[in-house]
């Protein structure tokens, strides 16, 4: 048994290090310059090339995008697996030597090209066959990630009627701080303030109006939304209303450690379970399920697709990146420590985890420690939270899933673009097919990373800087990625499943293909270096 401020003193020690330190070194590898114009301002076009009004603005935006149920679902299913020490110990490496680089790369290296996505950055760093293979992978990600976020949302609408006012009023009042912020332009305190307000009145209200409707009126609404959110200005509703949604995740974290502070509870579950379990064995299989919670390649679309276009000035680069990949592997420890204190050693793990969802684990043990200051309110706070992060995540992948598209097929109309990403995402989540293809999620997500490594690899090479940085991360998280994908195709063939057989040795056949081209390129500024 431990107590839990022990984890949390050494985790927030190393992370303020790695911010103040080696994400410094970061800015000196990418020459970092607050004198340089970012596409914000170069490409201005007022409806996705838009620079934020502040830089506290875009990390709402940016934190509360990459976040979504990521830093609390995969940490707790890797404690219940195998233990708390292994999850916490990548969490923490795993965020300043890889999450970090990766999120920070992702996104000056974007700037410097423009705006650009890492899909499309892969054509001038590798060639463009790499280009199309990994938009193509990109593309049929996005969309298995927004039909199922737009399920997952809808359920928790059922399930939880009273988070339905909070969810879905906070977009009427993200616009309103939108016009204030951009058009009215009053003091952003005072915009913030009454959006704060606001939201804390809708909470108020969603607990005293509960709304009921079907999972495929739920699913309609939501999609509804996403379209609208994706073609419309940036500054109109994405910026805002992930800018407001940030506080929301800002008040229950800081509630959570203040209450971990005052009721110093005892982690009693075991600090190791096992190296073999039946989700597969410790490496490779927990670093592929913690995911955001140290790396994930999806924090990549959002750092080189919105984030990237909306960043005022380089110096802020750190902040947005470096700093927002900080604050998620600081929800996720937190998320590990209410799981932790919940059970003790002897327990049945695997049982549990199968008969509790882990956003209800999550809920109890943050009830838990913060039940001396907000009593029974704390389980309701966790999952509208969890919620609005959800419907965050939701319609910022479908604007990225329209960047892609445009850029891969050079579709101009914003509004047929995002019509190519609804369609089929609709199709997937009403069939409830998305269920069978899941599973194969945490793979693609962490090749997503490997490959987003492998890229910035490039761009750095081609512009005679050191990889130091980025090489053994993308090794790491590649060979990491490929075991994985082996096991699981051992696994899938053991059971006969052979739609999932077929997605990961797809998976696998991207990551050697993607591999071969890179390997040329090192070839080739090799040879150039021999000569000169």
């Amino acid at each position: 048994m431990l107590n839990s401020l022990v984890i949390v003193v050494i985790s927030l020690v190393l992370f303020f290090w790695a911010y103040k330190v080696y994400a410094r070194k970061l800015e000196s590898l990418w020459e970092v310059n607050p004198s340089n114009s970012t596409p914000a301002h170069t490409k201005f076009d007022n409806v996705d090339y838009i620079p934020a009004k502040n830089w506290l603005v875009l990390f709402g935006h940016h934190f509360a995008s990459i976040s979504g149920a990521g830093p609390i679902l995969g940490p707790i299913i890797a404690v219940m697996v195998w233990g708390w020490a292994p999850t916490v110990l990548w969490i923490i490496l795993g965020t300043i030597f890889i999450g970090g680089v990766h999120d920070f790369g992702s996104l000056i290296t974007s700037v410097r090209q423009g705006g650009s996505s890492i899909a499309d950055i892969a054509e001038a760093a590798i060639s463009r066959r790499a280009k199309i293979v990994f938009s193509c992978f990109l593309l049929l990600s996005l969309i298995l990630v927004i039909a199922v976020f737009a399920y997952f949302c809808a359920n928790t609408f059922i399930n939880k009627p009273e988070v339905v006012v909070p969810s879905l009023g906070l977009i009427p009042v993200a616009m309103l701080v939108g016009y204030l912020l951009y058009y009215l332009r009053i003091n952003p305190i005072y915009a913030t303030l009454l959006g704060l307000v606001m939201m804390a009145g809708l909470i108020f209200l969603g607990n005293l109006f509960p709304l009921n409707a079907s999972l495929g009126f739920w699913i309609f609404i939501l999609f509804i939304y996403s379209y609208i959110a994706s073609i419309i200005p940036v500054n109109i509703l994405l910026q805002p209303r992930d800018y407001l949604s940030s506080y929301l995740l800002f008040f229950g974290v800081i509630a959570g450690y203040l209450g971990l502070i005052i009721t110093r509870p005892v982690i009693t579950m075991p600090a190791y379970i096992t190296w073999k379990a039946d989700e597969g064995y410790l490496w490779p299989a927990l670093f592929v399920t913690v995911a955001c919670g140290a790396i994930s390649g999806f924090h990549t679309l959002i750092s080189s697709g919105t984030s990237s276009k909306q960043l005022p000035n380089e110096y802020y680069a750190k902040r947005i990146g470096y700093g927002g990949m900080v604050a998620e592997a600081i929800v996720a420890i937190l998320a590990v420590i209410c799981v932790g204190i919940l059970f003790k050693s002897g327990e049945n793990f695997t049982q549990i985890l199968k008969d509790s969802s882990p956003i209800g684990l999550f809920g109890k043990g943050y009830g838990a420690i913060t039940q001396i200051f907000l009593g029974g309110f704390g389980v309701f706070i966790a999952i509208t939270i969890l919620n609005a992060f959800i419907l965050t995540t939701l319609d910022t992948a479908t604007r990225i899933g329209r960047y892609i598209t445009e850029e891969l097929f050079k579709v101009k109309n914003r509004f047929l673009s995002t019509l190519l990403i609804i369609i089929p995402s609709v199709i997937l989540a009403v069939s409830g097919k998305w269920n069978k293809i899941w599973p194969a999620f945490g793979a693609s997500n962490q090749l997503v990373a490997a490959l987003a490594f492998l890229v910035i690899t490039c761009w750095l090479l081609s512009r005679n800087k050191p990889v130091r940085y980025t090489l053994a991360p993308a090794a790491l998280m590649l060979i990491t990625t490929i075991a994985a994908l082996i096991m699981q195709i051992a696994r899938y063939f053991k059971h006969g499943d052979y739609l999932l057989l077929s997605i990961s040795i797809s998976l696998l056949l991207l990551a050697l293909f993607m591999m071969t081209d890179v390997i040329s390129v090192f070839k080739k500024v090799r040879l150039k270096w021999r000569r000169n």
